[in-house]
């Protein structure tokens, strides 16, 4: 799907420049305190420039040079460019010198390392990289490198400062024949080109100038989306040989249709096959559930994003007989499968990544790194992720979820949002039952029952070594460190579910003479505070809405009594709550502690995150109560 060249300018937040002095054209005495303040990088020059020579090939040149301040700008010092046998890395130099703006070292592309990728199914792509070691900061690095394009669907948008960035000048021209052409839409900004004409070329020039660096909310949506850029796309184009055009989101889904036509047909025996699987289903539901299950029980994901496999899938024949392929090929199978038992669905490309913003339904360009598969039905449309082999049926997730997704159909492309999820629809419960004994040590029983994002997160555990189940347990859930643990799946028709025993030397928190004092619950309901609320001015994500619940009973030593139970706790936000309450079973000797915490929303506007992040720092507060029992 869409691929982006560029050398990384990253990250971060605060840092103090002091009196580092700079002589020469970079000179640090000359760039504004506004830009200097808070900045890792300081982008002292760049120019970009993109030429597309005609249809079926284009140019991608850059030279900038930049001051990385100190060890939170480190990570600019890496330089990286991704080619394979249509992009091509014509040549690459770097230039360092040191703060008294003396060059101190010069590299060429030959004194770089360039790496494979990919996993042997396809052309292999390349990454060539160097990292620049400095002795000291201030270290300020010049660098130049050229990329040639055999194909025009690629236009590296401009993306002009990143995290803890000051940029003192920027610029970026773009040559576009009249017959190709192409459509821009600056974002988070109001940054116009000026435009001249070359005989049949139009070229456009953006440029920046002082710009301070952008304070980093933790939290916020993705930087792509966060940060002030242009994004371009080609109205005509050629990829692999491949003609098409992104006049509108229509025409290119039929540009993308045309890559799809012939790969759907499964060999009769195979049709047979499917029919004999579903033969005793109901409904197309549950046809499309048992398939579902089968691909998800026999096919492996692999990573396929180079040339023109990136966006072209293997045949449905091929998928059948590897029994792997990427998110193209699995879905195009599950698609192969579906209409083997008369059940029609579309291929969906998709922008994934957790918190993402949907693509913009009015800037029609190739803005997609994913497929996922649509299956209309009245009134229950059902979308599926086929790369996971443990996500549940007709669920997305945060990866795809609340996005605008392109329908492949017959007649063209069609932009269609993707469903958003609901709390209830990502649940934790658990209940345990503890056993303790007069020397402090315990014996436990767990059962989890999940669904949506924590299924995913209990199917790792299930799937992961014993080592590594006891640090997901300890640091991922704050579970109290268990001595001797084992996790084992239970059989259940509507739910995850998961029984957990362990034995723990010391269950007590602490003790005081005759008192133990002991947490309502053997793990965090909630851990982890959240980012500062001052002065926010971004929109807060947290991965997804959720509903946990907690049911913990402690059975007593003999001889041992209730002493304190914590008060019953209600709070509540606009978008979240949060109960408790506790109980003395004087008959059984029991004591129970019941929790809820549910968010009903994973996007927090930024005038009511100060709400939120009170409302959450409570639990954590009220997590610290303790039950306390004694021995009489």
């Amino acid at each position: 799907m869409r691929i982006y060249y560029f050398v990384r300018l990253a990250t971060v937040l605060f840092i103090s420049v002091g009196s580092a002095a700079q002589t020469g054209p970079f000179n640090l005495s000359s760039v504004p305190e506004t830009i200097l303040k808070n900045a890792s990088v300081i982008k002292h020059s760049e120019q970009i420039f993109f030429t597309i020579m005609d249809i079926s090939k284009s140019s991608y040149s850059v030279h900038k040079i930049f001051t990385v301040m100190n060890e939170q700008g480190r990570d600019a010092l890496l330089f990286t460019a991704e080619s394979s046998k249509d992009i091509i890395l014509e040549d690459a130099e770097i230039k360092v010198y040191d703060a008294s703006g003396k060059q101190t070292a010069r590299y060429k592309k030959k004194d770089m390392s360039t790496t494979a990728v990919g996993e042997g199914l396809i052309e292999d792509g390349y990454i060539t990289y160097f990292p620049v070691s400095p002795p000291s900061y201030p270290v300020t690095v010049e660098v130049k490198y050229q990329l040639t394009f055999k194909g025009t669907l690629i236009f590296p948008d401009y993306r002009f400062i990143h995290p803890g960035e000051g940029v003192v000048e920027s610029s970026y021209t773009a040559r576009v024949p009249d017959e190709i052409g192409f459509r821009y839409k600056s974002k988070n900004i109001n940054l116009q080109p000026t435009v001249k004409e070359e005989g049949k070329v139009k070229v456009y020039t953006w440029t920046v100038r002082n710009m301070a660096p952008i304070e980093y909310e933790e939290g916020a949506v993705h930087p792509s989306d966060r940060y002030p850029s242009v994004a371009f796309s080609p109205i005509h184009f050629s990829y692999y040989g491949y003609r098409g055009d992104i006049k509108s989101w229509q025409s290119f889904g039929t540009w993308i249709n045309a890559l799809y036509n012939g790969l759907d047909v499964l060999p009769k025996e195979r049709v047979t096959f499917f029919n004999e699987l579903v033969k005793n289903a109901s409904s197309d539901r549950e046809k499309a559930r048992i398939i579902y299950d089968y691909l998800q029980k026999n096919f492996r994901y692999v990573s396929i994003q180079l040339g023109i496999g990136g966006l072209k899938p293997f045949s449905a024949e091929f998928t059948d007989q590897k029994k792997y392929g990427d998110c193209k090929a699995l879905s195009n199978y599950m698609k192969s499968a579906l209409n083997a038992v008369g059940i029609k669905s579309h291929i969906a490309i998709i922008n994934a990544e957790y918190n993402a913003s949907p693509v913009d339904p009015d800037f029609p360009s190739n803005d997609f790194n994913h497929v996922i598969l649509c299956i209309p039905q009245k009134g229950d449309t059902i979308w599926l992720e086929c790369t996971s082999n443990t996500t549940d049926f007709g669920v997305l997730g945060t990866f795809t979820e609340n996005r605008n997704a392109l329908l492949i159909t017959e007649n063209g492309g069609v932009l269609v949002p993707t469903p958003k999820s609901k709390a209830g629809d990502n649940l934790f419960s658990t209940r345990t039952v503890v056993k303790l004994y007069d020397d402090g040590s315990g014996n436990t029983e767990t059962v989890f029952k999940t669904r949506g994002e924590y299924r995913e997160t209990m199917d790792e555990i299930l799937k992961s070594k014993k080592d590594d189940q006891k640090e997901m347990l300890v640091l991922g859930m704050g579970h109290k460190q268990p001595d001797v643990f084992e996790f084992v799946k239970q059989e259940s028709a509507d739910i995850h579910s998961i029984k957990l025993t362990t034995s723990i030397e010391k269950v007590p928190e602490f003790t005081a003479g005759s008192k133990w004092f002991l947490s309502p619950r053997l793990y965090k309901l909630w851990q982890g505070k959240l980012p500062r609320s001052e002065n926010r001015k971004l929109d807060y994500f947290f991965r997804h809405p959720f509903e946990k619940y907690d049911s913990t009973v402690y059975i007593l030593p003999a001889g041992f009594v209730s002493d304190v139970l914590p008060k019953p706790k209600e709070i509540s936000c606009t978008f979240a709550k949060y109960k408790t309450s506790y109980v003395y079973d004087k008959e059984g000797n029991t004591v129970s502690a019941i929790s809820s915490l549910i968010l009903d929303q994973h996007r927090i506007p930024a005038a009511k995150y100060a709400e939120v992040k009170k409302f959450f720092d409570d639990v954590l507060m009220d997590d610290a109560q303790r039950i306390v029992i004694k021995k009489q």
